[in-house]
């Protein structure tokens, strides 16, 4: 029921990449963040929901917006569906608020992972700490194809 109320709210808001619901490019992504490794920002109006209802553990369609990511944090430990969300994600401005500046923050690393011999996994390239939920980000509809795994 709660989600036949979020697709009302839903109808006519525009999505991450706008016109095209579905998966963000990285170059998309790495913008929704003040430097890599930051926590996104919202990139979507607010519903009026729990974020929980659609960024729940597989994540859920929005008609019209796209393919919510599920939740990397399921398995934090102190974290919950009760958990304050916007403590780190916050709502994109774009309002003229802000006065313009010069800062330029680090890139993304995009490049390959390195590997301890040639047939190893790559290492991780971030903590694993608040991402212990790894098919969050690497499996499903959400995930970005460079990132995606064959396993589970």
């Amino acid at each position: 029921m709660a989600l036949l109320g979020l697709s009302a709210a839903c109808a006519g808001t525009p999505g991450p990449d706008e016109g095209a619901p579905g998966r963000s490019p990285a170059p998309v992504r790495a913008e929704r963040r003040a430097y890599d490794g930051a926590p996104p920002v919202i990139p979507h109006l607010d519903f009026g929901s729990a974020c929980t209802e659609c960024h729940g553990e597989r994540g859920v369609e929005v008609a019209g917006v796209g393919f919510s990511p599920p939740s990397p944090h399921e398995a934090t430990q102190g974290l919950s569906a009760l958990s304050r969300c916007r403590q780190c994600h916050v709502e994109k401005q774009t309002d003229s608020t802000f006065q313009g500046n010069s800062f330029a923050g680090l890139r993304q690393d995009l490049r390959r992972g390195r590997r301890l011999y040639d047939q190893a996994p790559p290492v991780m390239p971030h903590p694993v700490f608040m991402r212990e939920n790894c098919a969050a980000c690497h499996s499903g509809p959400a995930a970005r194809e460079e990132i995606r795994t064959p396993h589970p």
